[in-house]
């Protein structure tokens, strides 16, 4: 089964996710406390891995602010919480038409809900008839017979035959499979069972699940007595169950030698497998010792048995203990081991929750288990993951990334929303990819030759819009060489420049113009690494001493342009005349700041707006006019390329 869709609500800081669409690896990407692990553990409940922890507590759950309203009908009317949508794979069709014939679903989409009520309820259509005729065809009977039968639905068929008197043999052996097949008389309760065994089991890790670096037998098995088993001791006996033995056996310790055999196979398993996607240091090993404990160490390590795993550093010679090793090294090495028993006992029927996995990783290892996410999960197992570095943001599928914003307009906190747009308009939400694409495109400028810097992604996006238009037009468009990179403001091209000038780069710079920058700009036309009238400033391509390329588009076309992106109406939208010159987004700015309009203006979603909308450009009042000035600006760019 495939997770096609989810939608949460109800739930903590969550009062309606919307619906949100899954990929075969899922990528949450938002700011602390936007509820990005608040939609794992939600989706988790569905199906756990430890079903103790598949329940939801609207006490504990609900949105605090709305639960006073709720508590009155909790009992008699519970508030649903998820909604997933799955669709059935060919494996699932295979079974199902083993067990009832095929052509007996109406299409392949199932809706799975759970609430407070905490039951799963089931939603998919079916052919009733075509059920009863896969089974009445497999038994013989004559089309007459058949005919007699008055093929309608499972219930029907058995109350008619239970009232019939006289009853033939083939009638009396139908009503006797028809109930034990349908007890209920309904296919599809029988239908909802094979499925629900086919259901993912989810498998939910955080970057705080570690396996214990000394386990003391005795506290183990006092702890699973009264339930009160850690992850990090579940991780523990997962361990143990890989290694064929258990809690009991290993304190009576019959077959010590045995039991490290075992241990020393499933170490080298499982190193093998870290260190084929472990690249910061091959020079380690993971050792497990046995022995009885030492009454001077703290409780509960001072009686019984302690079982000891350490790290080797075979370079150096030392081992340490798993808990002082590296915690990007220990979480990696816990997870596969719950991991390896999981798969053991469910095979590919595993959904993979991973909350911030290798947070405590540098960047390149963060990089070698995004691979281990694609070659090795990916392959069989649907994950979601959330992340804030921007080393774990895939460049090559930037479309499995979904933006978690924990939303709010000046009038009404709307809580967690999760979307589906990559390029949000949310500048922290966004910034884990901001940072990924920039890094992505730092590393393009070392083969590109040409280089044009802006000082933001929405100066990117309207050079290309603008280019495209004079290229449909066949008038002179920027030059295809030139690479247009996002710096971050003028304040970050400086140290850019800096830092890449000297990479035999060709470097110009395109700048916004205003009095408070004067001086900044002036400094970059200083630099020697910046080649002489390198640098090119928006108010050299208007009337104006100052400028954003926003005024490179015009007033009348920006105005209309943010008019359309917010959905302004008459009496709320900007104005198409204004009694002072000012630079327009300026003077958007100040609009939205000081009107009613419940929307927070951000200069990126026009660009964005007008990318996803290419053809509202032809729309702008004085479009002729915008592009001319971008026409004269790529003829400058392009002269000076060589």
């Amino acid at each position: 089964m495939i997770l096609n869709s989810v939608r949460i609500e109800h739930f903590k800081c969550i009062e309606d996710s919307t619906e949100f669409s899954l990929k075969p690896v899922t990528c949450l990407v938002g700011k602390n406390e936007s509820g990005k692990s608040t939609i794992l553990h939600a989706l988790y409940k569905l199906n756990p891995d430890i079903p103790e922890r598949g329940n939801f507590s609207d006490l504990l759950e609900y949105p605090r602010r709305k639960f006073a309203e709720y508590k009155e009908r909790r009992d008699t009317d519970p508030d649903n919480v998820l909604t997933t949508e799955w669709e059935l794979e060919k494996s699932d069709i295979e079974v199902l038409n083993e067990e009832f014939g095929s052509g007996i679903l109406r299409n392949n989409k199932v809706i799975i809900t759970k609430g407070y009520d905490n039951k799963r309820n089931w939603r998919l259509e079916i052919n009733e008839k075509q059920i009863l005729k896969n089974y009445l065809g497999s038994i013989e009977l004559n089309g007459k017979e058949i005919k007699a039968l008055k093929i309608g639905t499972v219930s029907e068929l058995i109350s008619t035959l239970e009232t019939k008197e006289t009853k033939s043999e083939p009638e009396v052996k139908i009503l006797k499979d028809l109930k034990t097949k349908f007890p209920k008389g309904e296919p599809i309760e029988e239908i909802i069972k094979v499925l629900a065994k086919r259901l993912p089991v989810f498998l939910f890790f955080s970057e705080f699940y570690k396996m214990l670096g000394r386990v003391s037998i005795n506290d183990l098995l006092n702890r699973r007595k009264a339930n009160t088993l850690t992850q990090s001791h579940r991780i523990f006996e997962a361990l143990l169950v890989l290694a064929g033995t258990s809690a009991e056996e290993m304190n009576s310790i019959k077959r010590y030698e045995e039991l490290k055999a075992e241990l020393e196979a499933i170490s080298i398993h499982l190193s093998d497998e870290i260190f084929e996607y472990w690249s910061q240091n091959k020079n380690l090993e993971v050792e497990f010792g046995f022995a009885a404990a030492r009454t001077g160490d703290p409780p509960p390590y001072n009686s019984g048995f302690i079982f000891h795993t350490r790290i080797k550093n075979t370079r150096h010679g030392v081992t340490v203990s798993f808990d002082d090793r590296s915690s990007g090294f220990v979480w990696f090495f816990s997870f596969l081991i719950w991991f390896s028993q999981l798969k053991k006992i469910y095979g590919k029927h595993l959904f993979i929750l991973l909350d911030d996995p290798g947070l405590s990783l540098h960047g390149r290892a963060q990089g070698d288990l995004l691979r281990y996410i694609n070659e090795k999960l990916k392959p069989s197992y649907q994950v979601i993951f959330t992340t804030h570095p921007p080393f774990m943001i895939d460049q090559d599928n930037l479309t499995s990334v979904r933006t978690v914003e924990d939303k709010a307009t000046k009038k009404k906190i709307l809580g967690t929303k999760v979307g589906d747009r990559v390029l949000g308009i949310d500048p922290d939400t966004i910034f884990p990819l901001q940072a990924a694409m920039g890094y992505d495109i730092t590393q393009t400028l070392f083969i590109g030759r040409h280089n044009l810097l802006v000082e933001g992604p929405s100066d990117l996006l309207y050079l290309k819009v603008f280019s495209k238009e004079l290229q449909k037009r066949k008038r002179e468009f920027l030059d295809s060489r030139w690479i247009v990179v996002p710096c971050g403001g003028i304040e970050k091209i400086g140290s850019f420049v800096a830092l890449f000038g000297g990479k035999t780069l060709h470097i110009a710079i395109l700048t916004d113009f205003h009095k408070s920058i004067k001086a900044k700009v002036r400094n970059l036309r200083e630099l020697n690494i910046l080649k002489s009238g390198h640098v090119f400033s928006a108010e050299s391509y208007v009337d104006s001493d100052e400028a954003d390329v926003e005024d490179i588009i015009g007033r009348l076309n920006y105005i209309k342009l943010v008019n359309e992106c917010y959905s302004l109406k008459m009496g709320e939208d900007l104005p198409k005349a204004t009694v002072f010159p000012v630079r327009v987004l300026k003077e958007v700015e100040n609009y939205f700041k000081t009107t009613s309009t419940e929307e927070i203006f951000d200069h990126y979603a026009p660009a964005l707006f007008l990318i996803e909308n290419p053809k509202k450009l032809l729309e702008f009042p004085e479009i002729d006019k915008a592009l001319d000035r971008f026409e004269k600006l790529f003829k400058d760019l392009n002269q000076v390329i060589f």
